[in-house]
């Protein structure tokens, strides 16, 4: 891959679409929610992938439904008969100048396929597709899953996504060395918490920095709106939100002052 993701940035991501949970009353990873956010000029969707037994791929973020049944054990037709979206649905629907983060989950039974059977291989195609048309980056917490992605869509770009207070020190030089183009940790990794108080985090900034240094870009996800004004002045490429109406409100005001 060449040249920069994110372009010269900042950039904003809908987490879910509009925003995590409901968000002016629409619920999260719904078509509606992704237009929705489409239409107030977002630059990049944040869509959960799963994988339905029949192989269908369906936006959803947890693996089980509300009835705690698991995707991997229904077919396509019954997930989205239960709501769930389906993947193809919102690609034809998405404007094509939205980008799009394909958050790829990979399931407990991706463990006895081969690397050409699972989640993400399936996910490769239709990102291979999808990078023709808009900005596309597959990103995903399990790195074996992203040496998969690197070998069936090697044009794509991929993020490590690393979860609550992971030490963010291991997630910089992880991310150096598993061949992706992006490090998108959670906020709580980059402030400090229980398992980093202060006295063992390195300044925003110098952290960023690294990144940058390393060749990566920096994806923070779901900060608080103050927090998301720190990210942003130590230099970070791209913010997931999680309410995106609030997000481009506060930030537009933050930049007038």
């Amino acid at each position: 891959m060449d040249g920069r993701l994110f372009g010269p940035g900042p950039v904003l991501l809908g987490h879910r679409g509009l925003g995590r949970g409901t968000v002016d009353g629409i619920r999260e990873n719904t078509l509606e929610s992704f237009l929705a956010a489409a239409a107030l000029g977002i630059d990049w969707v944040e869509v959960d992938v799963r994988r339905t037994s029949d192989d269908r791929l369906v936006v959803a973020h947890n693996p089980a439904n509300a009835d705690g049944v698991f995707y991997a054990d229904i077919t396509g037709t019954e997930a989205t008969g239960d709501g769930a979206l389906d993947l193809h649905e919102l690609l034809a629907a998405l404007p094509g100048g939205v980008g799009i983060d394909f958050d790829v989950k990979t399931s407990m039974e991706d463990a006895t396929r081969d690397r050409a059977a699972t989640t993400m291989a399936q996910l490769a195609v239709v990102a291979r597709r999808e990078a023709r048309r808009r900005p596309t980056l597959i990103s995903s917490f399990d790195a074996g899953a992203l040496d998969i992605a690197r070998e069936l869509a090697p044009g794509v770009a991929r993020g490590l996504l690393t979860w609550v207070e992971f030490p963010i020190g291991q997630a910089v030089a992880m991310a150096a060395h598993l061949d992706v183009q992006v490090l998108a940790p959670h906020w709580g990794s980059l402030r400090p918490n229980e398992r980093e108080p202060m006295e063992l985090q390195r300044p925003l900034d110098y952290v960023v920095d690294v990144v940058h240094t390393s060749g990566r870009e920096f994806l923070a996800w779901c900060p608080t709106v103050a927090f998301a004004q720190r990210l942003l002045d130590a230099g970070v490429d791209a913010l997931c939100v999680n309410n995106v109406p609030k997000a481009i409100a506060a930030l537009r005001e933050l930049a007038t002052v």
